[in-house]
């Protein structure tokens, strides 16, 4: 069975001030992320001001535009697409 996979990069720049917004979309639209790891730098007690979010999506393609949409409305969010068409 063929089938596409799509996968979004998720960077915020400022974590303290957009992680809850961030947060907020992404538990609404779980059911649409099969995969999600986050990444930011830590050092002696100190955490980076900016974070990466990687998400492989899965499910009703509609959802996943949505949730691509309403990541990119979120100011200090930056949001790239990769699509993998066809793969068995």
């Amino acid at each position: 069975m063929k089938m596409n996979i799509v996968v979004l990069g998720i960077s915020v720049f400022d974590r303290v001030k957009e992680a809850g917004h961030v947060q907020t979309i992404l538990t609404r639209y779980g059911c649409s992320i099969k995969t999600r790891l986050g990444l930011h730098e830590v050092s002696d007690g100190n955490c980076s001001k900016s974070g990466l979010i990687i998400l492989e999506l899965w499910g009703d393609e509609k959802d996943q535009v949505t949730l691509e949409q309403k990541l990119k409305a979120i100011p200090g969010v930056e949001v790239q697409k990769m699509e993998f068409k066809g793969l068995e």
